[in-house]
C-alpha cells in the first residue's frame, strides 16, 4: 500500500510539474508576441519617417531646380 501511494505521489508530482512548465511556456509566448507587436510598430514608424524624409528631399530637389 505504501509503495502504491509513493508511486501515485510521484506521478502526481510529474503531472503538476508538466502543467507548471506549460503555464510558464504560455506566459513566455505571450511576452514574445507582445515584443513582436512592438517591433512591428517600431518598423512602421521608421518606414513612415523614411517616407517623410524622402518626400522632403524630393521637394527640395524639385524646388531647387525650379528656382534656377
Amino acid at each position: 500500500m505504501a509503495l502504491e501511494q509513493a508511486i501515485l505521489c510521484i506521478i502526481l508530482g510529474i503531472v503538476l510539474a508538466i502543467l507548471y512548465s506549460i503555464r510558464i511556456l504560455v506566459l513566455l509566448e505571450r511576452r514574445i508576441a507582445r515584443m513582436d507587436e512592438n517591433l512591428v510598430r517600431i518598423a512602421n514608424r521608421i518606414i513612415s519617417e523614411e517616407k517623410n524624409i524622402e518626400s522632403v528631399l524630393k521637394t527640395r530637389r524639385t524646388g531647387g531646380k525650379r528656382k534656377r
